[in-house]
């Protein structure tokens, strides 16, 4: 378990980083709904969380409450980010950077060494954090989001 202080504006003194579990997922989709056109579903989370052995999926945790998420899956040497969500009223403030920091942690930690993610080519403030973090975009997937047929930007991270 990770106790770091998040250093940024509005912050929590201490945010916990910790593997999600299915007591959860109450919180974790209220997230959800709140950030994304097509959320996933309480059985698509519990499916990842009790029958995919590849995935691994971390919230971060502010004086109890559940605000923000990440998931991935570990698939030899790589992991792919497939999802990384930070509640409305706690963006802004490093949370977001948090987790994808944790995550490429516990990815190296269980023998990753390159991260993949897909991104809406709207959604600039997400495809900076990853630049900023060392990812580069690599190519373009069209028409990857099936709610409105927007592209995805695809963006690598080597040498984790």
């Amino acid at each position: 378990m990770s106790v770091e202080r998040v250093n940024a504006p509005g912050a929590a003194d201490e945010l916990e980083v910790r593997r999600m579990n299915l007591e959860d997922l109450d919180q974790v989709l209220t997230i959800e709904e709140r950030s994304f056109p097509t959320p996933w579903t309480r059985q698509a989370f519990a499916s990842e969380l009790c029958e995919n052995e590849r995935a691994l999926y971390l919230v971060a945790v502010e004086k109890g409450k559940v605000v923000g998420y990440v998931g991935m899956w570990l698939v030899l040497d790589e992991a792919h980010v497939t999802t990384l969500a930070v509640h409305p009223d706690r963006r802004r403030v490093g949370i977001g950077r948090r987790l994808l920091r944790e995550a490429m942690h516990w990815a190296r930690e269980r023998g990753s060494r390159r991260m993949t993610l897909e991104v809406r080519v709207s959604n600039l403030g997400a495809q900076r954090l990853y630049q900023e973090e060392g990812f580069r975009r690599v190519g373009i997937r069209p028409g990857y989001y099936q709610d409105n047929d927007e592209d995805a930007v695809i963006m690598w991270k080597e040498d984790l």
